[in-house]
C-alpha cells in the first residue's frame, strides 16, 4: 500500500509518499502529477516529515528515515552514493562515477542523478558540473540553489 502526504516548506509544498517500509518518493510542486489527497500517515511518513521539518530549521544534516527505491542497479548505486554526499558540500558527476566505481560513466551518473526518487534525502543538489556549474536539477534550477544556499554553499 502507498501512502501519501503533503509538507509545506520553504521551498514549496512536497509531496511524500511511503509504503510501509520506507520512504519512496519526494515530489517538487513543479513535478507533482496531480493533486495529491492525503492519505492516512504511517511512521515512515511521521519520521519523514519530523526529518524534512528540521532540514528547513536547519537542526538536521543527515536523515535517517528509512528509504525505498526502485530503479536499475546502476541507478541504485547512484544513488546510495550520492547518500555520502556531506551537508554543505557538493561533488561532481565525475566524482560520483568514480565513487562507485565507475570511472568513465558521468554521463550514466547525471541520468541516475535525475531519476533521483527522493531529492533533499537523498541529495542529487549536491552534485554540479566538473568546472563547478550548476547542472538541471529534479524540481529545477532555482530549488537547487534554495537548497544549497539553505546549506551554507557559496555559489558562484
Amino acid at each position: 500500500m502507498l501512502f501519501r502526504q503533503s509538507l509545506m516548506t520553504p521551498i514549496g509544498a512536497l509531496q511524500l509518499e511511503a509504503t510501509e517500509s520506507g520512504l519512496s518518493a519526494i515530489r517538487f510542486p513543479s513535478r507533482a502529477t496531480k493533486p495529491m489527497k492525503t492519505s492516512e500517515t504511517t511512521p515512515v511518513l511521521d519520521h519523514a516529515i519530523e526529518e524534512l521539518t528540521a532540514y528547513f530549521k536547519s537542526e538536521l544534516t543527515r536523515f535517517s528515515v528509512p528509504l525505498v527505491w526502485a530503479g536499475t542497479p546502476f541507478q541504485e548505486s547512484v544513488w546510495a552514493a550520492l547518500t555520502d554526499i556531506p551537508y554543505g558540500e557538493t561533488v561532481s558527476y565525475n566524482e560520483v562515477a568514480h565513487a562507485i566505481g565507475r570511472p568513465r560513466s558521468a554521463r550514466p551518473v547525471g541520468g541516475a542523478v535525475g531519476r533521483n526518487p527522493l531529492p533533499i534525502i537523498v541529495p542529487c543538489h549536491r552534485v554540479m558540473g566538473s568546472n563547478g556549474a550548476l547542472t538541471g536539477f529534479t524540481g529545477g534550477l532555482e530549488f537547487k540553489v534554495s537548497l544549497l544556499t539553505h546549506e551554507g554553499h557559496s555559489l558562484p
